[in-house]
């Protein structure tokens, strides 16, 4: 028995080892392939962090950002935008255009920055930058150190042969001075034009345009960006709710419980005529709220001094007053189907926000005459506006309206009891380095629209615009400021550099003298002579039927009827020639004038060029009054008929592309279009 207990014993005790020599080598096993695995993991580790290394490496090469000074402000441009520096005292400009003598357009995407107390400019660019464009809007916005969003803008080709509107949406970091795209699913539509503004932590987009070269369409939808969450959305209004028409170029003011708008641009299409340009002069006030469900326009009345009508004015907001800075723009005045006269300002106005809101003019003060106490103003505050103490900033606002009105526009208004007496601004006084100081002539800058406006503290400062003379447009390049609050004067930091011609623009054609005196004679008769000739018209409105008929003074004229033996393939290249040539901004204002266009009736096309083709009959007959008018008609058949063919296979080209009769007239005839028509004004 003794004896078995010790074979069992002796048995457990073997399986006792042999278990414990299976867990020591599986123990060792294990710890074997952990040192394994340890080591493989500091391996991945170290490759990851090479790779990340590698990538931070690539990344600042892809972001790196050229800084560099410049001298003076950034090469002559026009629809840029100036920004002030939400958390600084510096101006931000962004892109612009310029079109040169020669046609060709010129885009930039630099950025600058300006500082006042150091008189410098400083540009910066990244390879990261958003493209080249104009019209775009940019709203600045404190957090993170301060951030600039830009969206929309518009650009073309060197020859202007390709047009696009842009749709991104970035956002430029102050600190850094980097460039960050934000892609968003739901965003709105390409445009430019618009305008933005930034209301607690949203950022408000209302209006601009798209126009694709056969049409300007108007926009007045409004949405808004959660700077936050970094989503887009659309305020939908309903049909009946009241809110202001679709435009663009307008003013756009953020203020603690709204924003107001005021102003802008848009045309107006009717069938069978030219698109007319409309400057808007109506305030409305949009009262936002965090739920956009509860936001809503109010229409605002007109009160105080308001300016003339006008476009290309857009205001700079004066936020220590709370108050809208307008400078300059453009009158517009069609004087008939082909001529159009425009007057320039360069004078100032001020929009109270407060209330219903009020206008105000702002004049440079009268020097006080000698013998008066008079401060002299620091050196230091004149040549730097933001070195200013407080006492300066304080000054009591109510004394500008109390001083005596010293105009600064050239512009005459037509009611004079509710507007300031207006002297002439003289252009040369930009340039005059010896005038008398103590002259109480004001120094004004020159006349001028879409400047770029912005204001720092208390100074407004103004840089480059648009000057037109006759057909020549002029962009402008000096750069202004004024102290808002003291009104005592601009001083020009960089003179305008640029030859402008001024002066009474030259008229496009000059009736003959003997042809005045022959119509005076035959006053009698025009009205009977008007409706013998819009007869005429209809009878031959129709080309087709028996062709215009023809008197012996246009048997030899020097435009001859041309028949249709013109090979269907050769057709199609004129009529895409004919696409081609009408937007060439070289064309003659004859030619453009005696050129019918796709989709235009005999009649509608006799009508905006009779006085041509009464010029020409004048030139190969002796006809005086209606015959003359029947000798002009006649011409102007024969140009008809001759481009009848091109004519219709360019409409045939237009409906494969799915224009309808309206949006035809367009195509082709934008050298038809006067300077209110232009791009500039849109």
């Amino acid at each position: 028995m003794g004896k078995k207990k010790a074979q069992a014993a002796g048995k457990a005790a073997q399986k006792a080892a042999k278990k414990a020599k299976v867990e020591k080598k599986a123990e060792k096993k294990e710890t074997k392939n952990v040192k394994k695995t340890k080591a493989t993991v500091e391996e991945d580790e170290e490759d990851l962090e090479a790779i990340l290394d590698k990538m931070a490496k690539q990344w600042e090469e892809q972001h790196k950002v050229t800084e560099e000074t410049v001298e003076g402000p950034p090469s002559k441009r026009a629809n840029a935008t100036l920004t002030p520096c939400p958390n600084g005292n510096h101006l931000w400009c962004i892109g612009g255009e310029y079109f040169s003598d020669d046609g060709k357009a010129y885009f930039y995407n630099d950025v600058y920055r300006y500082s006042p107390d150091k008189d410098e400019w400083r540009r910066f660019t990244s390879p990261t930058a958003p493209g080249p464009r104009s019209a775009h809007s940019v709203v600045a916005s404190p957090i993170a150190g301060g951030k600039l969003f830009l969206f929309g803008g518009e650009f073309s080709s060197l020859h202007q042969n390709t047009f696009h509107h842009y749709r991104d949406f970035w956002v430029f970091d102050i600190t850094t001075h980097s460039w960050d795209r934000i892609e968003t699913k739901v965003k709105p539509s390409a445009r430019s034009g618009h305008r933005m503004a930034i209301w607690k932590h949203f950022i408000v987009l209302f209006g601009g345009f798209h126009d694709v070269g056969i049409r300007t369409n108007y926009l007045s939808d409004l949405w808004l960006f959660d700077t936050q969450e970094y989503k887009w959305q659309d305020v939908v209004f309903r049909d009946t709710d009241r809110k202001p028409t679709a435009r663009s170029g307008f003013s756009f003011l953020p203020i603690a419980e709204g924003i107001v708008l005021h102003g802008g641009y848009c045309k107006e299409y009717i069938k069978g005529k030219r698109p007319i340009g409309v400057a808007l002069e109506d305030t409305w006030f949009l009262k936002m709220s965090t739920n956009p469900k509860e936001i809503k326009w109010e229409r605002r009345k007109k009160s105080g001094y308001a300016p003339s009508l006008r476009s290309g004015c857009t205001m700079a907001l004066w936020s220590t007053r709370s108050q809208g800075i307008l400078f300059g723009g453009v009158s517009d005045e069609d004087k008939d189907e082909e001529r159009l006269e425009s007057v320039f300002h360069n004078d100032l106005y001020g929009y109270q926000t407060a209330g219903n809101g009020r206008w105000v003019s702002m004049n440079i003060r009268r020097k006080k005459k000698p013998g008066g106490a008079k401060k002299k103003p620091k050196q230091e505050a004149i040549n730097n506006p933001s070195k200013r103490t407080n006492e300066e900033d304080e000054e009591d606002w109510d004394a500008l309206e109390e001083d005596a009105p010293q105009a600064n526009s050239n512009q005459v208004e037509a009611d004079a009891a509710m507007s300031p007496q207006t002297t002439e601004a003289k252009p040369q006084s930009i340039f005059d380095t010896n005038r008398d100081p103590d002259s109480d002539e004001p120094v004004l800058p020159f006349v001028r629209y879409n400047a770029m406006l912005a204001v720092l503290r208390n100074t407004l400062y103004i840089y480059g615009g648009i000057y037109e003379h006759g057909s020549k447009e002029y962009t402008l390049d000096d750069f202004w400021f004024i102290q808002l609050d003291k009104m005592d004067g601009y001083t020009c930091l960089r003179p305008l550099e640029t030859a402008v011609t001024t002066g009474e623009a030259p008229e496009s054609s000059d009736d003959d003298g003997d042809d005045d005196g022959d119509d005076d004679d035959d006053d009698d008769d025009d009205g009977d002579d008007d409706e013998n000739e819009e007869d005429e018209e209809k009878e031959d409105e129709d080309p087709e039927a028996e062709g215009p008929s023809k008197s012996k003074s246009t048997e030899s004229a020097s435009i001859p009827v041309v028949e249709d033996v013109t090979p269907p393939d050769d057709i199609r290249e004129k009529a895409k020639l004919f696409m081609g040539a009408a937007n060439d901004v070289n064309r003659s204002k004859d030619d453009v004038i005696s050129t019918p266009l796709p989709g235009e009736t005999l009649a509608v096309f006799y009508a905006r060029s009779r006085e041509f083709w009464a010029q020409k009959a004048h030139q190969s007959s002796d006809n005086r009054g209606k015959l003359l008018r029947r000798d002009g008609f006649a011409m102007a058949g024969e140009r008809y008929a001759e481009y009848k063919p091109i004519l219709e296979e360019v409409e045939k080209i237009l409906a494969e592309a799915g224009l309808d009769e309206e949006e035809m007239k367009r195509v082709g005839g934008s050298g038809n279009v006067p300077l209110a028509s232009g791009r500039n004004r849109r």
